[in-house]
């Protein structure tokens, strides 16, 4: 892209950037999921979004170094640079070991082990989860053939759901509707026009005040990540969507004073750019991390690739949605009335995340998280199957 001859083709190289971000959203958690043990599941499979934000932080950085030079160069330089963290991570992939779940279920029972072991503190270890894994591959028929490659798992998500999967797909795609429903991406996509609209006119100043929004997201992420195996998902989660409504509504009511204030005072626009800081850092403790950790761990092992992957599509759909209406709506109702909209969203996400049965999944093993989901005419029912 960086190399673009023509508009066309800059939006070519978007498109096929955009399949690989696609895939990598889908497969990177389910992958770090299967992988890691359940004590530091969470830290691990959070990791892509610390990276994440480590990523936009240098976007910024990097926009902010290169704002002195020519139009016509800089944002060329932009994309182009970053076909170095890319070409890094097509290296590494090369020596990544194989899941050791889906090993299993393709009767391949000795390089699982190896990967356990590797994967492990202790052989052990490694043989008690390998155990554990091939128990719950055994209990699937339709997984025990090395020849299964999913078929009738969308029958089992879409057309005929037990209560369990369907408690689980209503939690999975909840989470990342609200995820993306919260206007997350919207800040980050549009907050040079938010804080211009807060009365920042310099454009330097525009760019190092996103950059402190950008080194806000990156900071709580990380303390959310080292503790999300400590506290919990859900104190975490219910923590991050209450703040973000509380930011959202400050970040409103701002944006709407200095909206029919002639004199922008100095004091609204410090508000409005606490509250913005405030709604990322939230959103970092609370819905960033922990959507991909929960929609990545709670699907049992037949039904996780594809029960993901329609909870992460739902996710970008309504990032797409929420990222192409944003500022049409707002040139309707104002950035102060799209923020209220957004908090309205968050406090009905908050009342979905308490009352929907989101049970906690720390410590667990993933082969045990369905459980979770069963009622005790479920669990009847389950124990009646296998005598």
């Amino acid at each position: 892209m960086g190399l673009a001859p023509s508009f066309l083709f800059l939006i070519a190289g978007r498109v096929v950037a955009g399949i690989g971000v696609g895939y990598s959203l889908m497969i990177a958690p389910v992958y770090v999921a299967e992988l890691s043990p359940a004590l530091t599941r969470g830290f691990l499979t959070s990791l892509p979004e610390v990276f994440i934000n480590g990523g936009i932080l240098l976007g910024y950085i990097s926009n902010y170094a290169l704002s002195g030079l020519p139009q016509n160069l800089n944002w060329r330089l932009m994309l182009g640079l970053a076909a170095f963290p890319a070409f890094a991570v097509a290296v590494g992939v090369l020596a990544m070991p194989e899941s050791p779940r889906w090993l299993v279920m393709k009767g391949r029972l000795d390089e699982a082990k190896q990967v356990l072991i590797r994967t492990s503190e202790s052989k052990e270890e490694a043989e008690l989860r390998l155990k554990e894994i091939a128990r719950a591959a055994n209990s699937m028929p339709a997984t025990s053939s090395s020849n299964w490659s999913g078929q009738g798992v969308w029958r089992d998500l879409l057309l005929r759901p037990t209560r369990p999967i369907r408690r689980i797909l209503i939690a999975a795609i909840g989470v990342n509707f609200f995820m993306q429903a919260s206007g997350n991406d919207v800040v980050v996509y549009y907050s040079p026009e938010v804080f211009r609209d807060a009365g920042i006119p310099n454009k330097k100043q525009l760019v190092g005040v996103t950059i402190l929004m950008g080194i806000a997201k990156t900071f709580f992420v990380l303390i959310s990540a080292m503790f999300l195996d400590s506290y919990g998902r859900r104190p975490l989660l219910l923590l991050g969507s209450i703040g973000m409504a509380f930011s959202l509504a400050a970040l409103g009511l701002g944006s709407k004073f200095l909206e029919y204030s002639i004199d922008k005072p100095t004091w609204a626009i410090g508000l409005c750019v606490v509250a913005v800081c405030s709604a990322a850092s939230f959103f970092s403790i609370g819905l960033g991390p922990i959507t991909w950790v929960y929609s990545s761990e709670i699907f049992s092992m037949r039904l996780r690739a594809q029960g993901s992957s329609l909870a992460i599509g739902v996710n970008r759909l309504v990032s797409g949605l929420v990222a192409m209406t944003f500022l049409s709506m707002s040139r309707e109702i104002t950035f102060g009335g799209m923020f209220f909209v957004l908090t309205g969203i968050m406090v009905v996400g908050t009342i979905f995340f308490y009352f929907c049965l989101l049970p906690e999944t720390k410590g667990k093993n993933l082969e045990e998280i369905e459980a979770l989901f069963e009622d005790e005419y479920d669990k009847e029912n389950r124990k009646m199957l296998l005598s």
